[in-house]
């Protein structure tokens, strides 16, 4: 993992900061922070673009995410073979599982 550099964590202390002055909670606020730096260093170059782990928006239809969001979601149910699977029999696999 490629290490910050000073405006970096000049950057990271700024935003954690203002968000504790506004209310936020102490782990919340390391979070966003840390998240704000991290995405900016991929947008600088400075760190490779890679995908997330995320599994999108709770409230979108399976159908609207996309394939590496229903995969996580799979990967999440356990479901097997789902390495192979397209993304319409992931949509289809995680509704009989849920």
């Amino acid at each position: 993992m490629a290490t910050w550099t000073k405006k970096d964590e000049r950057q990271y202390e700024h935003i954690k900061d203002s968000n504790l002055d506004r209310g936020m909670k102490q782990e919340r606020a390391k979070e966003v922070a840390a998240r704000t730096v991290n995405k900016q260093r991929r947008e600088d170059g400075k760190t490779p673009n890679e995908t997330t782990q995320g599994t999108g928006n709770p409230n979108t239809r399976l159908e609207e995410r996309t394939k590496d969001e229903l995969y996580n979601i799979a990967q999440d149910l356990k479901i097997d073979g789902r390495s192979k699977m397209k993304k319409s029999e992931l949509v289809e696999a995680i509704r009989d599982k849920r």
